[in-house]
């Protein structure tokens, strides 16, 4: 049994339920809606007599790449505990392409994952092309900027009850890429996809402007943790925990002479000249210059700013 209250975090209520006192719907809505974004896996299969099926998966992800495997779940329906058409070609045609969705087709693809009756063909249905593979039978999606012919290895059933899922686990054989989501270095550029992922209810997320970011990695020469971070910066009232986590990044601070030399900085002095009386409104003022630098990734500067206090 699990011994748990309602408590504070951050100052904000943490709600606990236990995953059994709820209904399968009920906790299937908080999954989808908490575990987000996920990569879809627009999955095309064929029955023994030859049929083609096509539908989307979330319950989806990559999971090595040596060899290269991925691995989507075909649940069983929530609401009446029926298998999917996917899941039944599998198990008698173990062959599957993951293709690849981006926002131009998400109509489409959310189209296809209507529940037509067997043996009807979603490429159809949604305005699909079908493409000849090379490896397996079923066919792939020829909008699709990348897709994967796989051979099935294993199917893995977690549960019979409704939404218990069934772990497809694949091996790629063949990658295709459209060329034009390819960078200069042959890389895929993320804003070329512009993919898309789902979120709760009839939420997706598009993977194009200020949704995609980069985070640097950790430092090769392990970083000062956040931990040993002064205590007056540790616990501003201006930095975020992200700010934190990129100054804690460095793996050595700056030299007491570089600091002094900051000064001369000339938004530096400006604070300085502004606040020289208030220490609290100069340390704000510090902070808020700091995270300015920490937005345009200038981590050096930003603790050249924060550390002016430590010096005299």
């Amino acid at each position: 049994m699990c011994s748990f209250v309602n408590y504070q975090q951050n100052q904000k209520t943490m709600i606990s339920i236990e995953a059994h006192t709820i209904s399968t719907a009920k906790l299937h809505g908080y999954l989808l809606g908490a575990i987000a974004p996920r990569p879809i896996a627009f999955a095309s299969t064929v029955d023994a007599e030859g049929n083609v099926n096509l539908s989307p998966y979330s319950f989806f992800n990559v999971f090595g790449s040596n060899p290269p495997i991925l691995v989507f779940s075909p649940s069983r329906r929530v609401r009446d505990n029926t298998i999917k058409h996917t899941l039944e070609n599998i198990r008698e045609v173990p062959e599957v392409v993951i293709n690849i969705a981006n926002y131009p087709m998400v109509e489409q693809m959310s189209l296809s994952s209507t529940e037509y009756d067997k043996g009807v063909n979603e490429f159809i249905k949604a305005g699909f092309t079908e493409a000849e593979s090379m490896c397996v039978r079923p066919p792939r999606v020829a909008e699709a900027p990348a897709a994967f012919e796989c051979k099935v290895k294993q199917i893995i059933e977690t549960g019979q009850e409704g939404g218990a899922g069934n772990l497809v686990i694949c091996e790629v054989l063949v990658v295709h890429l459209q060329e034009n989501i390819l960078d200069e270095a042959g890389h895929i550029d993320p804003f070329k996809l512009d993919a898309i992922s789902r979120m709760g209810g009839n939420w997706y997320c598009r993977a194009q402007g200020d949704a995609i970011f980069e985070v640097a990695k950790p430092n090769s020469q392990k970083g000062i943790g956040v931990d040993n971070i002064p205590d007056e910066i540790r616990l501003s009232k201006v930095l975020t925990g992200n700010d934190l986590g990129k100054l804690g990044n460095i793996h050595t601070l700056p030299s007491q002479e570089e600091v002094k030399a900051f000064r001369e900085n000339t938004d530096v002095k400006g604070v300085l000249e502004a606040h020289s009386i208030n220490s609290t409104e100069r340390l704000n003022a510090l902070h808020k210059l700091a995270q300015t630098l920490l937005h345009e990734n200038q981590v050096i500067e930003a603790w050249k700013v924060l550390l002016q206090n430590q010096i005299q």
